[in-house]
């Protein structure tokens, strides 16, 4: 395929929203290329900034017009079939009940393994948790976000148990909720 061709079916994807991408993804979107010929074009649009590698098998296609979730985007793309959601530091320091505010790292907590993934747009921080999916289904909220985000004694809850940076947490603001 050429860079043409693989930018205009890009950008049909990206007008509808869609921006990140998984290996499995572009073999479906471009299945009519053998798999060695996909693996040498997805080289080439890596080498065309045309494509960012995130994380292994997760591309972002840069021409594309991103929102502010970017590392939500690749998170959601790169653990299909798991829950997912924002919690810990990321959403209590947007509740207000801890004052440090984590620049470039999303916290989540994830049904899948634990990991740290380090992307150009920050690091990706998930911590396994055991709950089951009507636990953490009304544990949650749906935001603008494409994962949903822990409500404020969810995160709190969560951060207790992974028993860390808990020296942070603000008890006057986690009172009232």
């Amino acid at each position: 395929m050429n860079k043409l061709t693989a930018m205009a079916t890009l950008d049909e994807f990206s007008r509808n929203g869609r921006y990140v991408f998984h290996l499995r993804d572009l073999e479906k979107i471009f299945s009519y290329e053998s798999p060695r010929a996909l693996k040498a074009s997805i080289k080439r649009l890596v080498d065309s900034k045309i494509l960012t590698r995130a994380v292994q098998g997760v591309y972002v296609y840069e021409h594309a017009a991103k929102d502010s979730y970017i590392l939500e985007h690749i998170l959601k793309t790169m653990r299909r079939g798991e829950y997912n959601y924002t919690s810990l530091e990321s959403a209590l320091s947007q509740y207000g009940v801890i004052s440090q505010v984590p620049i470039g790292r999303l916290t989540a907590m994830t049904t899948g393994r634990s990991g740290e993934y380090k992307t150009p747009w920050g690091v990706i921080e998930l911590t396994h948790t055991a709950r089951s999916v009507g636990d953490i289904l009304t544990g949650t909220i749906q935001t603008n976000s494409p994962i949903k985000f822990a409500k404020k004694q969810t995160a709190a809850r969560d951060l207790m148990r992974v028993g860390r940076n808990t020296h942070l947490i603000n008890k006057m603001e986690l009172a009232d909720a």
